[in-house]
């Protein structure tokens, strides 16, 4: 019996070592081989995955002591939803992809350390990467997460219509009155139906967003929740309402097109010469050029006629860092940043994805020059983020609640192309915003 119970003993503790060292590798991410891994979420799909793919294969093989692994998980909110029940945890992505307007959710979680940490402590120069992009992401002078598929809105236009129509194809319109012009010599009418819209914009709240910021415009109070937590959205004031006036008056004339809210179905509608002018993100230009039986230009986005032009918001996604997981998958997360925005990384990321190039220095690379050779129009989209002055309106609003408002202002929208006046459709959306935004503040 004591022989039976002493071999069961010693049984019992080899599988305990075995269990405590297979449990010490899980903490620290070591495998096999020896790397730390460490995982990394994403919500890029399509052309996006495949160039993640990519990038996380070339930094595992230029190292031998980390390894990332990236996991797809679905769209921005659902990849941000999974990840609220797991932050925190040992269970959390030592790296998440989340997208801009996540930012102060992101912040106020507890969930996440901030990129900072690790700049300080590896006097990592910053200055090497794009101010207007890590701008957004900077609060209290602390940058929180690494700037990664960046974009912002450009104008695309049908070079051969605006021939056809009489205007000049190398100078797009830049003001609401000089695209409402145009729009007019654009339109074609067929009796009572519409053969050519002049113009036309997703209803998407992140266009009407970078139309308020351009005129220096702030979307909530508080300095854009840059000084302080936004208590109220302002967004229904002067600069608001000359964005929802200017689009009221092309809808009235017959000028606008109103395409819905799905992208490939604005963009279809330019293709199939629906529409000749309208608003896309910088990341699809490639895209819609390659798909278009014609010649396509780029120019910067509208401003109204009564201010000076302040540029864009950067839009896209940032990469997060989490915290309370084990120091070793920390450092491979840092690691992995890094390489990111070496300019070799981010010219193959410019070029594959259309996303922008956070390092600057990438745009030297051979490989975006001969890209530029065959769509110079992508030097426009640069040129704008560039030419952006920075300031509070060109920063981006905080709040937790952004997804709940940008639904506020395209229910506004659609109200406004149904007849609704300008500033009521306004009003009601800011209403509904505050309404989130005070549920949210008294939650945290």
């Amino acid at each position: 019996m004591k022989k039976t119970f002493k071999s069961f003993f010693l049984v019992l503790l080899t599988f305990s070592l075995i269990a405590l060292t297979a449990c010490s590798n899980e903490s620290s991410g070591d495998n096999d081989s020896g790397k730390t891994q460490v995982t990394f979420w994403h919500a890029m799909s399509g052309v996006g995955q495949e160039a993640i793919d990519e990038v996380v294969s070339d930094f595992n093989n230029s190292q031998d002591k980390y390894e990332v692994i990236a996991e797809f998980q679905g769209s921005y909110e659902e990849s941000l939803t999974k990840f609220r029940s797991v932050g925190g945890t040992k269970d959390a992505p030592g790296i998440i992809q989340v997208f801009e307007v996540g930012t102060k959710y992101m912040i106020d979680s507890g969930f996440i350390e901030p990129v900072q940490s690790f700049i300080d402590k590896d006097n990592y120069d910053l200055s090497q990467l794009e101010k207007n992009i890590t701008n957004y992401y900077t609060v209290d002078g602390e940058l929180y997460s690494m700037p990664f598929n960046s974009s912002t809105p450009v104008l695309i236009y049908n070079k051969d219509a605006f021939k056809e129509a009489g205007l000049d194809p190398e100078n797009p319109p830049q003001t609401f009155d000089e695209i409402q012009e145009a729009a007019r010599a654009l339109t074609k009418k067929n009796g009572d139906s519409t053969d050519q819209y002049g113009f036309s914009m997703l209803t998407y709240g992140w266009f009407f967003e970078e139309l308020l910021a351009t005129q220096g415009g702030h979307f909530v109070n508080n300095d854009n929740g840059r000084s302080d937590t936004a208590t109220e959205a302002v967004f229904n004031g002067e600069e608001g309402l000359r964005v929802f006036e200017w689009l009221d008056e092309m809808n009235k004339e017959g000028t606008f097109g109103n395409f819905g809210s799905n992208w490939d179905d604005i963009r279809a509608a330019f293709q199939s010469g629906k529409v000749a002018m309208y608003m896309d993100s910088s990341a699809g230009t490639t895209g819609v050029i390659k798909n278009s039986q014609f010649e396509v230009g780029v120019g910067f986005i509208p401003y109204a006629d009564e201010v000076e032009r302040q540029g864009v918001i950067i839009g896209g996604a940032s990469l997060w860092m989490s915290k309370g997981i084990d120091e070793k998958k920390q450092e491979a997360a840092w690691e992995f940043m890094k390489y990111l925005t070496s300019p070799e990384a981010q010219a193959k990321w410019h070029v594959k994805t259309g996303y922008f190039a956070i390092n600057p220095a990438a745009y030297d690379q051979d490989i975006v020059a001969e890209n530029y050779e065959t769509y110079p129009q992508l030097k426009v989209t640069v040129e704008q983020l560039q030419a952006t002055k920075p300031s509070v309106a060109t920063q981006g609003a905080l709040i937790s609640v952004f997804p709940e408002a940008r639904q506020q202002v395209v229910t506004a929208l659609e109200n406004l192309y149904q007849g609704m006046d300008p500033q009521e459709a306004l009003d009601q959306a800011v209403e509904g915003t505050n309404r989130a935004i005070e549920i949210a503040n008294k939650t945290n």
